[in-house]
Parts: structure tokens; sequence; C-alpha cells
């Protein structure tokens, strides 16, 4: 598979995120307070399964390990809304399956040699530095998720509380040196274009606490 083939991939798992940020922003500038659609997390679950496959194309670690982090979270605040079983069941099909799948994928058929992972090596390009700096940026950025669902399981309902848009921001900004750095285009146009939302959450989110 070719470079802008693997790139359309991570493209459309952006779009799909892209769209739940819409979504959410849109709501909220309605309501004038932070709020989050169920369609928010249904969007996020199809793009992460998009985005992973877009990562193991890249034999990018840091972008697997993000989407491996948040998954369950996704899951459960669609548990937290109560929207979860009415959901249609092939989506849940395809939700459940694919981590199913990708662990037998990854034990019996994928030829995967990970210390590739962790080294400077022309196979995948990534220095051991840049790399940490990438799983650092993915932990932040994802770890907003286990911010969330932690405020979300203390509230008893599914919500985006202003941190968790603030640990958007900060992470985004180490990501977008990252895909700098990685000639990533598909990291540096979601997040570039992504922080802006963010930083009006926070604006909204900080409002509305006044």
């Amino acid at each position: 598979m070719n470079d802008w083939m693997i790139y359309a991939v991570g493209f459309v798992a952006q779009f799909i995120f892209a769209s739940r940020i819409i979504l959410q922003w849109l709501k909220s500038e309605k309501a004038k307070q932070l709020e989050t659609p169920s369609a928010f997390w249904k969007l996020s679950l199809i793009a992460a399964i998009i985005f992973f496959i877009y990562g193991y194309l890249r034999k990018d670690f840091s972008i697997m390990l993000g989407q491996v982090i948040i998954y369950y979270v996704f899951i459960r605040n669609l548990q937290l809304q109560k929207e979860w079983k009415p959901t249609n069941i092939l989506f849940k099909i395809v939700v459940i399956g694919f981590p199913l799948f990708a662990i037998f994928y990854g034990i019996f058929w994928a030829n995967i040699n990970f210390s590739l992972l962790f080294s400077q090596q022309e196979e995948n390009g990534i220095a051991t530095w840049l790399m940490a700096i990438g799983v650092i940026g993915q932990i932040i950025y994802t770890g907003r998720f286990l911010y969330q669902w932690y405020y979300s399981e203390q509230e008893k309902e599914s919500g985006l509380p202003t941190n968790f848009w603030i640990l958007s921001v900060v992470g985004s900004a180490i990501l977008i040196y990252y895909a700098v750095m990685r000639e990533d285009p598909v990291l540096f146009a979601a997040h570039a274009g992504g922080s802006i939302i963010y930083i009006r959450n926070i604006y909204i989110g900080l409002k509305a606490e006044k």
C-alpha cells in the first residue's frame, strides 16, 4: 500500500473525529454550556478503529497505543448515557469484534517486529526520542478521556468538563510538534484544526461555571 493510500485511511479517521467535535461544539454553543451528544461517542468508536488501522499501516506505536487506551471509555460513556443497549446490533458487533480480531491477527497472522517500534531504523524511520515524544503526547491526549471517565463516574452521567479540553490543548500541542517531525500531514491537520475548538470549549466551560 503506497503512502497516499495510507494517508487516505488516516484522513477518513480524522474526518470522523472532526465531525464528532463539531457536533459537540455546535450543541454546546446552542446550550451555552458544555454538552456531549451520544453521537460523539459512536463516531469516536468508528474513528478509533480506522485510526488504529492507520497507526498499524504507518508502524506508529504511539497512534495504536492511544486508541487502545480509550476504546472502552467510549463504550462506557454510551452506557452512562443509556445509549449502549438500544444501539444497532451491527454496530455492537463491529465495535466488540474489532479488538478481538486485532488480537488474533496480531498473534497469528501479522508479521510485526516490535523492536522496530522503539528503535531508529530505516524501515519505520522513527528515532527513539521522537517516539517517546509521540507516546507522551498520546498519553496526555488520550489520558483526557481517562480523566473524563473518572469525572463521569463521579457525576453518574457522561460529560466533557473544562479540564478535559485543557488536556486536549496540551496533548495537541505536543502531537503537532511530533507530526511536524514525523512529516505526518494527517496528525498535523487533525490537531492543528481541533485545537481551535478545544480553546473555544474551554471558554464556554469557564463562562458556564461562572
